[in-house]
């Protein structure tokens, strides 16, 4: 049922609210979330609305409050920690992936870590090489997380709450590129499972598997592909950790062609791992082989036309699956 208008941003900022709202144990700490709004204004008004015990400044030193995040979450608390952008969170890396990621394995199951990081990420704006990585295949490496890539408006707005209620540490990946970017977002959506992927698109002649940004792009490219006579699939993968194989095999099985898109660059990348969890699992099914489009190896210029160069764009997608498809 179509509903309002809203920004990215503003689906975020609601999600935090009404988690906020719903359980006093939920709070956000990070850099300027409070007094400034957040880096993005996700978080603008909401320290006047809860108070400085719910809405937390924290100093300059992502491993002293993302390690803050999981003492309180191993006391019984659920705070959202926010990572201003991706490159930050190497800073925290130790606390992520030595206790986060650990500390249920290494008590022999006696502590969950019930801890919410979300991260700003990708490739946009022209924040240049150092603030536009697109770093999900390194987290989704890690054993003990659950990876979780926000390439939606609805994902945006209904995806924190069930990453709340998981007893386990969860990271999610926003988009800065996307902030802004407005869409109709249903009065009321369907409860959000954050162990499956999502069709975006049914289709029958191809399926382009994606997360992230690549979501609406892949969207964008179906539509055109569809004004030329070729029926795309379009599979949103949202959860990179753990993949959920069985919509992706079951989607191959159907088109028997895959078309991978993300904006990470193509080495050691989360569409190397699809791509091979599909040869292992649909070879037989596949009327071509599997193809990628990714981001170049490069760290992302500052200049806006080559960081669009730099990602994959919607007409790209477009030429390389009639291509494959060998459509004139």
């Amino acid at each position: 049922m179509p509903g309002q208008l809203i920004t990215y941003r503003e689906c975020i900022k609601q999600a935090i609210r009404e988690a906020l709202q719903a359980d006093e144990r939920v709070f956000i700490m990070g850099e300027d979330v409070g007094r400034y709004g957040g880096a993005f204004a996700v978080s603008k008004n909401l320290l006047q609305e809860f108070g400085p015990e719910r809405i937390m400044d924290t100093p300059l030193s992502e491993a002293g409050f993302v390690g803050a995040g999981i003492g309180a979450a191993l006391g019984g608390m659920r705070p959202i920690v926010e990572v201003m952008t991706v490159n930050f969170s190497l800073l925290a890396l130790d606390q992520i992936a030595n206790n986060a990621a650990t500390l249920l394995h290494m008590s022999g199951g006696q502590f969950n870590v019930p801890l919410v990081i979300r991260m700003s990420s990708g490739v946009g704006r022209q924040l240049a090489a150092q603030h536009s990585h697109s770093w999900e295949p390194l987290f989704a490496h890690l054993p003990g997380l659950r990876i979780l890539s926000v390439g939606t408006h609805e994902d945006a707005r209904y995806m924190l709450a069930p990453a709340l209620a998981d007893p386990d540490p969860v990271i999610i990946f926003e988009y800065t590129s996307m902030l802004n970017l407005e869409k109709e977002l249903p009065d009321s959506a369907e409860s959000i499972e954050i162990s499956k992927a999502k069709v975006r698109r049914a289709g029958k002649d191809i399926s382009i598997i994606t997360y992230g940004t690549g979501v609406y792009k892949a969207l964008e490219a179906a539509t055109e592909l569809a004004a030329a006579g070729i029926d795309a699939e379009v599979v949103d993968l949202r959860v990179l950790r753990p993949l959920d194989e069985e919509t992706i095999v079951a989607s191959v099985a159907k088109t028997n062609r895959a078309f991978l898109v993300e904006d990470a660059s193509r080495s050691v990348s989360v569409s190397s791992e699809v791509s091979a969890r599909i040869m292992e699992r649909c070879f037989y099914d596949l009327d071509a082989p599997v193809q990628r489009l990714c981001g170049a190896e490069v760290p992302i210029p500052y200049p806006k036309h080559l960081e669009d160069a730099s990602v994959p764009q919607p007409a790209q997608i477009v030429t390389a699956i009639k291509t494959l498809l060998q459509h004139a």
